[in-house]
C-alpha cells in the first residue's frame, strides 16, 4: 500500500509511496559511481538475529533521524521547517525572476523538493515514532509546510512564471518530454486552486479546498468509529464476542470471521447502522468536491481526478467495470452457490447467502479443501530467508543486491528498524530503505511505504539518493525461533519491496516525478507485480526453509496454497468492482440523482448480487474516498496490468535478466515522468485494451490443472 501525501500542488505527488534514467544514457554518465562499503553485511543473517542496538555507541555523537543533523532532537522539526521556508522564499523569487526556459522546471522541482524532504519525513515520524514529544514537532512540522504550500498554490506571480513557459509553443518544443510533462504536472497542480480564475473565484477556489481538507479528516474519523447498542437488545448468548461498557455493547468492526453467523450479522447490522453527522459530511464532501472540479472547468470531480491516468476518464473506467462484472457473473454465482451450501451444511436452519457470509464461509471452504493452515508453513519463512528470498531474485532479474547496514546512533525511530543499502552491481549505491517490520505499541496497524526522500539529479552532478521506509507489523522472534511469518506476511514483503524497488529504481531527473510519484492507477503495478514472484513455486524454493532442519517447502505445499487463493476469487473480485462502482457513482454527475444510501442500494443489486440490508450505510464506512475519491478502479487495472506484465515477462521464466532489464527500462525507470499507457506499451509491446485488462484479471481466476495433476503423483 502507497500512502497518499496531503499536500497540494508542491507536495509530494504520493508521499507515502514514488525514474529514470533519462534513456538510460545521459543521465546515468552525469551521476559518478558510488564505492561499495566494507561495513555492509548479507542481509538473510542480519534480519534472523536481534539488533544490536546502540548500546555500545554511549559516548557516539547523535546522527539525528535519517541522518539528518537538526533531527536529534524533537526541537529540530523546528529548525528545519525554517530552513525549508527560508529556502522556499529565495527560490519562488528566483522562479519569478528567471526567464522562461528548462531552468524554471528545475526551480520548480527543488522548491517542491525542499518543502518535501521536510513534509514527507514528518508525514511519517507523526504516526510512527514511539516518542510523543517527536510526533508532536513532526505534527506541527506538517501544519506548517502546509500552510506555505497553500500560499505557494495562491501565488499568481509564481504561476504565471510557468504559465509563460507552457504557453510559448517554441519554448515548449524545444523542452525533453519529461520536463515538459513535470512542468504541465505542477500547472495542473496549481490550477485545481482555481489560480487561473478571477480573485472572487479564486477565492472561492481556495475556501473550498479548505473545506474539502477538514471535510476529509472529519470523514475519516468518523469510518472508524465505533457504534453502541443497549445490552439488552444483543442475544445473550453472543454478548462476549463484543466488549461491554455499562449497560452497552461496543461494536467496532464487522467480526467478518466470528464462526457463529448471528455474531456476524449483529455486527453488521449494528457497526453499518447510519450516522446522521457521518452522513451529512459525506454529502458536503462529495458536493464540494463537484463545486471546486467545475469552478476549475470539469465536468464532475472524476473528470479531475482521473487527469493524467492509465483510464484517462470515467467513461473508460466505468467501461471497464461494466466489462468485468459482466465477464465475472455467471463466475460469482457458482461462488455464492458453493458458499450456500456450505453455510446449509453448517446452518440448515437459515442457507440464504447475506453480505456478512462470503469472508467467513470462503475461508471454511478453503481450509476443507486445502490444507493451508498457516503454522505448517510458518517454519519454512523466517524473516532472514524471505529477505534473502528478495535478495536472490533481485539480483537475478535487476542485478541487485541489499545489504544491512549498521545505523547510527539516533538515526532510527526504534532499536529493532534495520537499515538497507541497496546496491547495484555496475552502478553502486541506489538508495537506502528503513525496515520498520516489527509490532509495537501505539504503532499503525498497516503495512506501507513511505518515501522519506525523493531521487533528483542536483545542479553538481550527484544524484540524491532515495530514502524509504517499509513498515509492517511481523511478530517478534522468541528466544526458541527467529520471526516466522504467515503465507499472507510474506506476501506482504513482497508487495511492500515492490514499491521500494520503484522508488530506488525511479530515477528521475525530477523529484516531483521520482519512482513512486506517478497516477493511482499505475503506482501500485509494480507492488502487485511482486506479488506474483511471491507464488511462484520457482522464486518460493530458492528460499523458503525450514527454520531448524533446512528442508525445503515442498512443492505441492507451495501449490495448494496459491489454487486456495482462488476459492470464491470471482465473488472477491465483484465485490471490489461493486466498491470502484459506487466510487465513481459518487463522484460523476451532481446533483446526485438519489441518497447516497439508495445509490448504494441500486449499485449493491447491479454490480454485487447478494441484498441490500435495511438500515445499513456501509459508504459511511468507506474510508478510501477520502485518499482514492474517483480512484479506487486504482487496485483492479493496477492488478490487470501487473497480471499482463507477468505472464509476457515473467510467467516462462522468473529470473529472465533481458525481460528484468526491459521492464526497469521501460516501466520502473519513468517514475511519473512518463504517460502510464507508454509505459505499459513499453513492458507489453502493444497497445493493451479495456478488454484485455478484463480478460487479464479473468484468467488470472482459472485454476491450474496442472497442481491436481502434480498433486496426484
Amino acid at each position: 500500500m502507497l500512502c497518499v501525501g496531503r499536500l497540494g500542488g508542491f507536495g509530494a505527488r504520493a508521499a507515502a509511496l514514488p525514474p529514470r534514467w533519462a534513456g538510460q544514457g545521459s543521465l546515468q554518465a552525469g551521476i559518478r559511481a558510488r564505492r561499495v562499503s566494507t561495513s555492509w553485511s548479507p542481509v538473510g543473517a542480519a534480519f534472523n538475529v536481534k539488533p544490536q542496538g546502540s548500546r555500545l555507541d554511549l559516548f557516539g555523537e547523535r546522527r539525528g533521524l535519517f541522518g539528518v543533523p537538526e533531527l536529534s532532537a524533537p526541537e529540530g522539526f523546528h529548525i528545519a521547517q525554517e530552513k525549508a521556508l527560508r529556502k522556499t522564499e529565495l527560490l519562488v523569487d528566483r522562479a519569478c525572476s528567471t526567464p522562461p526556459g528548462p531552468q524554471t522546471v528545475l526551480i520548480f522541482d527543488e522548491l517542491s523538493d525542499s518543502l518535501c524532504r521536510v513534509a514527507d519525513l514528518a508525514d511519517f515520524v507523526k504516526i510512527a515514532h514511539p516518542e510523543p514529544a517527536f510526533r508532536e514537532a513532526a505534527e506541527e512540522a506538517c501544519r506548517s509546510i502546509g500552510t506555505m504550500v497553500e500560499k505557494l498554490n495562491t501565488n499568481v506571480d509564481l504561476y504565471q512564471s510557468l504559465q509563460k513557459l507552457l504557453a510559448d509553443k517554441n519554448l515548449v518544443d524545444s523542452l525533453d518530454p519529461e520536463t515538459r510533462r513535470v512542468a504541465e504536472l505542477f500547472l495542473f497542480d496549481f490550477e485545481i486552486s482555481g489560480i487561473h480564475l478571477d480573485q472572487e473565484k479564486r477565492k472561492r477556489a481556495v475556501d473550498l479546498n479548505v473545506k474539502i481538507l477538514d471535510l476529509s479528516s472529519t470523514f475519516l474519523t468518523g469510518t472508524n468509529f465505533p457504534n453502541k447498542i443497549e445490552k439488552h437488545l444483543l442475544p445473550e448468548h453472543i454478548r462476549h464476542n463484543f466488549t461491554s461498557a455499562g449497560d452497552h455493547i461496543i461494536i467496532d468492526g464487522l467480526h467478518a470471521e466470528a464462526p457463529d453467523d448471528l455474531v456476524r450479522e449483529a455486527a453488521y447490522k449494528i457497526f453499518l447502522y447510519p450516522n446522521a453527522g457521518q452522513l451529512k459530511c459525506l454529502e458536503e464532501l462529495l458536493s464540494s468536491r463537484d463545486l471546486l472540479a467545475k469552478l476549475v472547468g470539469y465536468s464532475t470531480f472524476s473528470h479531475r481526478a482521473l487527469q493524467g491516468t492509465i483510464a484517462k476518464n470515467p467513461e473508460t473506467v466505468m467501461q471497464f467495470l461494466e466489462k468485468l462484472s459482466d465477464k465475472l457473473s455467471e463466475r460469482t454465482l457458482k461462488d455464492f452457490e458453493m458458499i450456500r451450501e456450505m453455510k446449509m451444511k453448517l446452518n440448515p436452519q437459515n442457507s440464504e447467502v447475506m453480505p456478512w457470509d462470503p469472508p467467513y464461509y470462503s475461508g471454511v471452504i478453503r481450509a476443507e479443501r486445502y490444507n493451508i493452515e498457516p503454522s505448517l508453513y510458518c517454519p519454512f519463512f523466517s524473516l532472514g530467508a524471505c529477505m534473502e528470498g528478495l535478495n536472490i531474485l533481485l539480483n537475478r532479474l535487476l542485478g541487485i543486491s541489499l545489504y544491512a547496514e549498521q545505523p547510527a546512533k539516533g538515526e532510527v525511530w526504534s532499536e529493532d528498524v534495520r537499515k538497507l543499502a541497496v546496491v547495484h552491481e555496475s552502478e553502486g549505491l541506489l538508495g537506502y530503505i528503513y525496515c520498520d517490520f516489527f509490532q509495537r505499541a501505539d504503532k499503525p496497524h498497516q503495512d506501507c511505504h513511505f518515501t522519506i526522500r525523493g531521487g533528483r539529479l542536483k545542479e553538481d552532478g550527484d544524484y540524491q539518493l532515495p530514502v524509504v521506509v517499509l513498515m509492517l507489523n511481523l511478530p517478534r522472534s522468541s528466544r526458541s525461533s527467529p520471526t516466522l511469518l504467515t503465507p499472507g506476511m510474506m506476501e506482504n514483503l513482497f508487495h511492500e519491496m515492490g514499491h521500494a524497488m520503484h522508488s530506488m529504481l525511479g530515477r528521475t531527473r525530477y523529484q516531483h516525478v521520482t519512482g513512486t510519484r506517478c497516477p493511482t492507477d499505475f503506482a501500485e503495478v509494480p507492488s502487485i507485480l511482486m506479488e506474483y514472484f511471491a507464488n511462484d513455486y520457482r522464486v518460493v524454493n530458492q528460499f523458503a526453509r525450514h527454520y531448524q532442519t533446512g528442508q525445503p517447502l515442498p512443492k505441492n505445499m507451495v501449490s495448494r496454497l496459491c489454487e486456495s487463493k482462488k476459492v470464491c476469487a470471482a465473488a472477491d473480485m465483484q465485490l471490489q468492482v461493486f466498491y470502484a462502482a459506487l466510487d465513481q457513482i459518487y463522484h460523476g454527475k451532481h446533483p446526485l440523482r438519489n441518497s447516497t444510501t439508495d445509490i448504494l442500494k441500486e449499485t449493491q443489486e447491479k454490480f454485487y448480487g447478494l441484498p441490500y440490508v435495511p438500515n445499513t450505510a456501509w459508504q459511511l464506512r468507506f474510508s478510501h474516498l477520502v485518499g482514492y475519491g474517483a480512484k479506487y478502479y486504482s487496485y483492479l487495472m493496477s492488478r490487470a496490468v501487473a497480471s499482463m506484465v507477468w505472464k509476457e515477462c515473467f510467467l516462462q521464466d522468473p529470473f529472465n535478466r533481458a525481460a528484468g532489464e526491459r521492464y526497469r527500462k521501460e516501466m520502473l525507470a519513468h517514475g511519473g515522468g512518463r504517460e502510464p499507457m507508454l509505459m505499459v506499451e513499453g513492458v507489453l509491446q502493444k497497445c493493451p485494451s479495456v478488454d484485455d485488462f478484463v480478460s487479464a484479471l479473468v484468467s488470472d481466476l482459472d485454476l491450474d490443472f496442472e497442481t491436481f495433476l502434480m498433486d496426484s503423483e
